[in-house]
C-alpha cells in the first residue's frame, strides 16, 4: 500500500503523540518537597550504577565497617586485601552501620537489646574512625530516613515505634507508635517516596507507612512463615520482595494495594536482601538453619533472583556451611559482602562465579557497610541506595 506524503507526516504525528502521551505517563513525580526526581520510572536503582559515585564520597576511604553484636565492637577491613586493618569500641549491642542520607556519616545503631539506653556512633568515613560522642537515643535497631532527607527514622524495635528525628543532631521531633507490628525492623519505600513498608518480625507482618503525614496506611499479615526479615522494593517499584525466614523464601507484595501476589522459595532461612548494580538481580542472604527458633534445615546460602523473571537463577553455597545474614554490593559490582552472624566471620562473594572468602572479625557480625558506594543519597539500613 501507498501513502502520500501528507499521511505519513500525520501517522508521524501521530506517533509522536502517542509517544509523547505514553512518556507523561510514565512519569512519576515525588511526594516529598525536596525529595530528588525519579530519573527512570523503569529502574528506580538507576543512579547507583557502578559509574555514579557522588561528588560526596569523594575521598572515602574504601572500607567495609562489621559491627559486632556481642563484642560491641566494628571491625574495618580493607575489601582490596580482605584484611581487618582497624577495629574500635561502640556502644552496646551494635546491629547495623547505616550511611546518612547526604552520605557525609555512617551511623552505628547500638540498640542495647531493647533498653532505652542505645545509641548513634557517628563514624567519618574520610578516616574510618569514629567523630564524636555516642549520641543517646532510644532502642536504635536500625536507622532510615525520609525520602526527602529532612528527618532521621530510628526503628524503635522492642517500643513498636519509629522516632522521627534531625538527620544531624538526632534530636527527637516526633514519634509513630505502630502497636501492631511486633518486631518491627526493616523497610523499604514507594518509587515517589509517598510510603514505606515495614516488616514486623514477631508477628508475621508488614505495616505500611505514609511518609508525608506519618501515619499507619495498614497492617497485612503474611500467608506463612511468620517472621519477615529485609525488604526490598522492585526496579520498577511495583513489587516488594519480603524475605521470611521461617518460609524459607521471599514475599511477593503489591505496594500501591498492599496485597501478597507471590512466593518465590530460595533457601533455609531467608533474611538479607541486596539488588545487583546494574538493577537487574537481587542477592538473596539464606542464614541457614543455625539460631531459627525451632528451625531444622540446611547450612546457608546465597541464592540470585532474576527481577525480570522473578525466578532464582543461581544458588551459592558456602563450603562448611554459614550464617551470611546483612551487608551489600560493592561500589563497582563485582562483590556481596555479608555477615557471617553465627559464625564470626564475614563473606566475600565473587558475584560472577559466586566463589567466596571468609574473613574472621568479632562475635556475632550483623548489619555490615560496604562504602563508598555509588548513588545520590542513602535511604538507611547498610546503603538503601538510590
Amino acid at each position: 500500500m501507498h501513502l502520500s506524503r501528507s499521511s505519513l507526516r500525520l501517522a508521524s504525528l501521530a506517533g509522536a503523540t502517542l509517544l509523547a502521551v505514553h512518556l507523561h505517563a510514565a512519569a512519576i513525580e515525588p511526594a516529598l518537597p525536596g525529595m530528588p526526581p525519579i530519573v527512570n520510572p523503569a529502574n528506580l536503582y538507576s543512579e547507583t550504577t557502578a559509574d555514579k559515585l557522588s561528588p560526596a564520597v569523594q575521598g572515602a576511604l574504601s572500607r567495609v565497617y562489621v559491627p559486632n553484636v556481642k563484642s560491641n565492637d566494628v571491625y574495618v577491613i580493607d575489601p582490596a586485601t580482605n584484611k581487618v586493618v582497624d577495629r574500635f569500641k561502640v556502644g552496646t549491642n551494635p546491629q547495623h552501620v547505616v550511611p546518612s542520607w547526604d552520605l557525609k556519616t555512617l551511623w552505628v545503631a547500638n540498640n542495647a537489646e531493647g533498653t532505652t539506653k542505645g545509641s548513634l556512633t557517628p563514624v567519618d568515613p574520610l578516616t574510618g574512625k569514629p567523630s564524636g560522642k555516642p549520641i543517646a537515643v532510644d532502642d536504635p535497631y536500625n536507622m532510615y530516613f525520609t525520602p526527602d532527607g529532612k528527618q532521621a527514622i530510628v526503628v524503635a524495635e522492642a517500643h513498636q515505634r519509629l522516632d522521627f528525628r534531625d538527620p544531624h543532631t538526632m534530636a527527637l521531633e516526633s514519634s509513630l507508635a505502630v502497636p501492631d507490628c511486633s518486631g518491627i525492623n526493616h523497610a523499604d519505600f514507594a518509587i515517589d517516596g509517598r510510603y514505606a513498608i515495614f516488616t514486623c518480625e514477631f508477628g508475621g507482618h508488614l505495616a505500611k507507612i505514609d511518609m508525608v503525614e506519618h501515619k499507619v496506611l495498614g497492617i497485612l499479615k503474611l500467608s506463612k512463615g511468620g517472621m519477615p526479615q529485609d525488604i526490598r522494593v522492585s526496579p520498577d517499584g511495583k513489587v516488594f520482595y519480603v524475605a521470611d525466614m521461617m518460609a524459607d523464601g521471599v514475599f511477593l507484595i503489591d505496594g500501591d494495594s498492599f496485597r501478597e501476589i507471590g512466593f518465590v522459595p530460595t533457601g533455609v532461612g531467608t533474611h538479607g536482601l541486596y539488588p545487583s548494580r546494574d538493577g537487574t538481580k537481587l542477592y538473596i542472604a539464606n542464614r541457614g538453619s543455625n539460631k531459627i527458633h525451632g528451625k531444622k534445615g540446611g547450612p546457608g546460602s546465597v541464592s540470585v533472583l532474576d527481577f525480570a523473571t522473578r525466578k532464582v537463577v543461581a544458588t551459592w553455597p558456602i563450603p562448611g556451611g554459614g550464617s551470611p545474614d546483612m551487608g551489600n554490593v560493592s561500589a563497582d559490582g563485582g562483590h556481596l559482602w555479608l555477615s557471617g552472624r553465627f559464625d564470626n566471620v564475614v563473606y566475600n562473594f565473587d558475584t560472577t562465579t559466586g566463589a567466596v572468602v571468609k574473613v574472621p572479625v568479632g562475635t556475632e557480625p550483623h548489619g555490615l557497610a560496604v562504602w563508598p558506594l555509588p548513588g545520590r543519597h542513602a535511604l538507611g539500613h547498610t546503603g538503601n541506595m538510590r
